[in-house]
């Protein structure tokens, strides 16, 4: 199955330094394990160094712009990186292990709604806006159908999920937002556990589930 991305101008993001702490982090979970983007922020970061060097005074052109992202998203460049990067991360300890332990299914779960378990730790990234949630969704479960009211970055930590937009394996990162209308489902035989960052609360959209949008924060 094809792998699900982060797109090229947030790992230019990441590259630069911009993103918050927890993106940066769902960024760094997926680089660990995925050698072509592992190699795309390689070449950023290459490219920016560059930059650094001869126009440390100047603003980036939209022609440059543009043509990095070219050059970002040619074969070329795919191929050219280094491959065994991301094999490189499994070495080291990762910042999730480092943040909840080798055991997510250990961790206190809060059962939320029907096969959905949830643990909030938005409080281990002081003075960040977003909300910082991991998700549980027992095996052959079903999420409640739900939108958003504003973004949510989300990664895959265990298990599989699907939904309209296809099937996300671990690993896999996906970002929704208002127009995402979805019900995921639990594939596998495990359960799917997934780390997302919300700038707003969700929205149910399920005719039960609109009589509990006022308790959801």
């Amino acid at each position: 199955m094809k792998p699900h991305h982060p797109d090229t101008t947030t790992l230019m993001e990441f590259s630069a330094g911009n993103l918050s702490d927890p993106h940066a982090l769902c960024i760094r979970l997926h680089l660990d394990k995925c050698a072509e983007c592992c190699s795309r922020v390689e070449t950023l970061d290459s490219l920016g160094a560059v930059l650094m060097e001869s126009q440390p005074k100047s603003e980036l052109s939209a022609d440059m712009f543009d043509s990095i992202l070219s050059r970002i998203d040619s074969d070329e460049i795919i191929e050219g990186g280094s491959v065994g990067a991301a094999a490189k991360g499994s070495e080291r300890i990762s910042p999730l292990a480092k943040l909840l332990g080798d055991d997510l299914n250990s961790l206190p779960w809060k059962r939320q709604l029907g096969d959905v378990s949830v643990l909030d730790i938005t409080d281990r990234f002081p003075g960040q806006q977003e909300q910082v949630v991991l998700q549980k969704l027992a095996a052959g479960g079903k999420a409640p159908s739900h939108t958003h009211r504003g973004e949510e970055t989300t990664i895959v930590l265990q298990g599989a999920f699907a939904d309209q937009k296809g099937v996300f394996n671990q690993w896999d990162f996906v970002v929704l937002n208002q127009e995402d209308d979805h019900k995921p489902v639990a594939v596998g035989c495990e359960d799917c556990i997934t780390l997302s960052v919300l700038s707003a609360p969700v929205k149910l959209t399920g005719m039960f589930g609109r009589m509990l949008n006022p308790f959801i924060r």
